[in-house]
C-alpha cells in the first residue's frame, strides 16, 4: 500500500516557521491502529486524514499519541492541501469532524479557518500552576477543554521555562499562557506534554479560548495574535458571537509517499 503525504506549515509566511502538519489525503478510512502509527511515525505535533464524502471530508486528527477533537493548524493544512495540490475549486472546504463542521475559506493565499468560540471560568492561582510554570499568572481560567494562565506583560510568557512534567499534571489537554503585547492584541503559548508534545509551535484550538477572551478584554472583535514559540505563527482572528474566524497562511515543505 502507497498513501500520499504533504508536510506543511501552517499559520507560516515561509517554511521552517509555523506549525508543521502532516496530511495524508485517504480514499477511505484506515484502522485506528495503522493511522496512530503513521502519526507516531511522522513525529510531528498532528498528522490529519481526510476522506471526501461526497461535497464535503471527513477529517481526523492524531498527535504522536493518540487522536484529538480539534486541531487548527492540521485543518488549515487539510485545505491547503485540497486547494494546492489536489484541484480543489470551490470556495469553501467543508470539514465534517468531532468537533462539528468546520469550514475553511481562501482569499489570495491566506487561509480562513471557522471553529467554535470556547469560554472559560476564572479558578484560583495554585502553588501547582505557579511551580509548573516557573512563574505564578496573574490569573487562571478553565476552558472547555484547556487551561489558561493570564500574565501582566509578553515579556514573562516569552521567557516562560515550564516543568513538564509538572505541566503535564495540571487539568486539561493544552496549558495557555498567555499577555497583552505591544505589537499584537494578544501573544501566547501552548504546551501539551501530556500528547507528547512540550510545545505546540502554533495551535489553532487554542485560539477558540482564546479569542474570545481577548475580544471580551480589549473590547474589540478582530485581533491580530502571535504565538511566541521557537517557530512562532501570527493569526489574524475575529470574534464572531460563539464561532472565531482564525486565518493565516501555508507553505508545503514536502511531498511524498508513505509504503506500507
Amino acid at each position: 500500500m502507497e498513501l500520499d503525504l504533504y508536510q506543511v506549515d501552517a499559520f507560516a509566511e515561509n517554511v521552517f516557521s509555523g506549525n508543521p502538519a502532516a496530511i495524508v489525503p485517504l480514499f477511505e478510512w484506515l484502522s485506528d491502529d495503522l493511522m496512530q502509527n503513521i502519526a507516531a511515525e511522522n513525529n510531528l505535533s498532528e498528522t490529519a486524514f481526510f476522506v471526501r464524502k461526497g461535497e464535503y471530508f471527513e477529517l481526523r486528527w492524531f498527535t504522536t499519541e493518540s487522536e484529538v477533537d480539534l486541531c487548527g493548524h492540521a485543518t488549515l493544512a487539510s485545505a491547503h492541501v485540497l486547494y494546492e495540490h489536489l484541484d480543489y475549486a470551490d470556495p469553501v472546504v467543508v470539514f465534517e469532524t468531532k468537533s462539528g463542521r468546520l469550514f475553511v475559506d481562501r482569499e489570495d493565499n491566506k487561509y480562513s479557518l471557522d471553529v467554535p468560540a470556547w469560554g472559560v471560568r476564572e479558578i484560583q492561582v495554585t502553588e501547582r500552576v505557579a511551580k509548573a510554570l516557573g512563574v505564578r499568572p496573574a490569573e487562571l481560567y478553565m476552558g472547555e477543554r484547556d487551561m489558561m494562565a493570564v500574565f501582566d506583560n509578553e515579556r514573562t510568557v516569552r521567557e516562560l521555562t515550564p516543568d513538564f512534567r509538572l505541566v503535564s499534571q495540571l487539568d486539561g489537554m493544552c496549558m495557555i499562557c498567555t499577555a497583552p503585547a505591544l505589537d499584537f492584541d494578544f501573544v501566547s503559548r501552548t504546551f501539551v506534554p501530556e500528547e507528547g508534545i512540550p510545545e505546540d509551535p502554533v495551535t489553532g484550538s487554542a485560539h477558540c479560548t482564546l479569542v474570545p477572551f481577548w475580544a471580551d478584554r480589549l473590547g474589540k472583535s478582530e485581533l491580530a495574535a502571535f504565538q511566541a514559540s521557537k517557530r512562532g505563527g501570527r493569526l489574524d482572528c475575529e470574534h464572531l458571537s460563539d464561532r472565531v474566524k482564525i486565518a493565516g497562511k501555508c507553505v508545503t515543505y514536502l511531498k511524498g509517499q508513505i509504503i506500507l
